[in-house]
């Protein structure tokens, strides 16, 4: 997944729905997924349909979020047999990979923003579920044989609501360099907080390169756990 540097072209559906706005890329990722950015204040997702995630799931989690933490207030979504597309409300701010942002910041932020984000949504209240098993049965319907190890998860630290895609991208910084809000919540559900804190801090490495791990934990405000650091890591990369 990167921010474009090159000229895109842009999908039929995706012109239909800019209605006459001028579009900007800024996202692809390698399933052939694209996200626009109109200048009248929308974002526009177009992607082909995947066993993963869809855009009616990730709608229905917007939904519910939004009366708890800054994410993107769906205003359309809909598909055919090939495709997917959503429409949200923009968020102030810019991804935290981009260019303009520094490291240091960016880490720190991602850190703190995903720490209010587990203290703001309520668990008991949360319809979704990213726990362990759910995810290993999710696997498997993709076909996806997960090793033994993986079976056998750590006990569970502190049960939140995960944004499930924690990847340092999904947090967006504003201009007075505190994080503005989240998106891409596809696979938000009830979870361990450190499924989210694993991949987030592995993240960091793919985005900043080696040595920012620790300090995203830190910002986020508490200790590294290297046990259900590796767990999770290992369960995102093998799924």
């Amino acid at each position: 997944m990167s921010i474009p540097v090159e000229d895109v072209a842009v999908p039929a559906r995706v012109l239909e729905l800019a209605r006459g706005a001028a579009l900007t890329p800024v996202w692809h990722n390698q399933d052939g997924g694209l996200t626009f950015r109109t200048d009248d204040g929308r974002h526009i997702k177009h992607t082909p349909r995947t066993l993963e995630t869809s855009f009616a799931g990730e709608a229905d989690r917007l939904e519910w979020a939004v009366a708890y933490t800054p994410v993107p207030r769906v205003l359309e979504h809909g598909g055919d047999d090939v495709h997917e597309w959503m429409v949200t409300a923009s968020l102030p701010g810019i991804s935290a990979v981009d260019p303009r942002m520094d490291a240091a910041t960016a880490v720190r932020e991602v850190g703190r923003g995903l720490r209010a984000l587990h203290d703001a949504l309520p668990v008991a209240d949360c319809p979704f579920e990213w726990t362990v098993p759910r995810r290993i049965e999710n696997a498997g319907i993709r076909g996806i044989h997960l090793p033994d190890a993986l079976r056998d998860a750590p006990p569970v630290d502190r049960l939140v609501v995960c944004h499930g895609d924690a990847c340092v991208p999904n947090t967006l910084i504003g201009d007075d360099g505190r994080w503005s809000g989240h998106v891409d919540l596809g696979a938000l559900g009830v979870g361990d907080r450190w499924a989210d804190i694993a991949v987030a801090s592995m993240s960091t490495v793919w985005n900043y390169g080696e040595g920012w791990e620790d300090a995203l934990i830190e910002a986020y405000g508490i200790q590294p756990d290297r046990e259900r650091l590796a767990y999770y890591q290992e369960l995102w990369n093998a799924t």
